[in-house]
């Protein structure tokens, strides 16, 4: 009995015991663009999504997101994306407003009843016929990118997209495309398949690939670093592969740990050429204003 009575004094002392652990988060830097609402329905709302900011709480980030910048200057709040876009890709985000209308979205989506265009600007006079794309696609996630995979014995998944030209100065074209399905980055492998690469896409317009997993990168990570080191055809150089590791020494954005080094602070991002314009499905269209990459003259 006296045990048992040690036993149960230990217990509650070990309930009033608290851990408590002080941290600082630094969170990567987009680019400073707004997050403009383009339409605001009871159940639904659409925004103009800018390029280098993700579309919801991931990875390092938390409050630089489409979902947290709505919340916290516009007021709305819950949201639901109904469709995905990379970090890098801009344009046409939808959100349904409450989870019974996401619901519906996903829905229409998975039947094949929602169309979806988007516009890219390729290297490259790209051929005036549509041309329809049908071949498989494999995400490798060590590598954080994918390959199309041709042949009898083929793996990966099934993905078709169909293209058409908009316009060309004979150095780039601008593209209409038009993905009938959903794999990661497939507009973007499907136009490097097609000889004719989104004409800043870092990650899919170099033969060499920066092995993501040793960095603990993802692609568009991945991106902005072959970016940074490595010289264009247009002639601009940029920092040599020395500098591209280089390490502040001190973060003035920081009061809780100002002799952290923080990481990824190059400023040297920019947005994909790949833009979201249209998705419309039964009863239903939204748009999106093009971007001015768009035009060629």
């Amino acid at each position: 009995m006296e045990n048992w009575f040690r036993f149960l004094m230990w217990s509650n002392h070990r309930k009033r015991l608290a851990t408590s652990y002080t941290g600082c988060r630094h969170e990567p830097p987009v680019m400073d663009w707004d997050v403009s609402v383009l339409q605001e329905e009871e159940d639904v709302v659409t925004v103009y999504k800018p390029p280098t900011v993700p579309v919801h709480p991931c990875g390092q980030y938390r409050k630089n997101t489409v979902v947290g910048i709505l919340q916290a200057e516009h007021g709305l709040a819950p949201l639901f994306p109904v469709h995905r876009l990379d970090r890098l890709v801009s344009g046409l985000l939808i959100l349904a407003r409450n989870a019974s209308k996401a619901d519906l979205f996903r829905q229409e989506i998975e039947a094949g009843l929602v169309q979806k265009h988007y516009v890219a600007k390729v290297i490259g006079v790209f051929p005036e016929d549509e041309k329809v794309v049908d071949v498989n696609i494999n995400y490798n996630a060590r590598e954080g990118r994918s390959t199309v995979e041709v042949g009898d014995s083929c793996g990966g998944k099934p993905a078709c997209t169909r293209f058409s030209r908009i316009s060309t100065n004979r150095i780039h074209s601008i593209v209409l495309c038009k993905p009938i399905t959903g794999r990661t980055h497939q507009i973007r492998v499907h136009l490097q398949y097609t000889g004719h690469p989104i004409a800043n896409d870092s990650l899919y317009l170099s033969e060499h690939v920066t092995d993501c997993s040793a960095e603990g990168m993802g692609a568009d990570r991945a991106a902005c670093s072959s970016r940074s080191c490595a010289k264009y055809e247009n002639g601009h150089s940029s920092k040599s592969e020395g500098n591209c590791k280089e390490d502040f020494t001190i973060d003035p954005m920081c009061t809780n740990c100002p002799n952290l080094a923080p990481k990824g602070y190059d400023g040297l991002e920019e947005g994909l050429w790949l833009h979201c314009v249209q998705y419309s499905g039964p009863g239903w269209i939204y748009d999106c204003p093009y971007p001015d990459w768009a035009s060629l003259a």
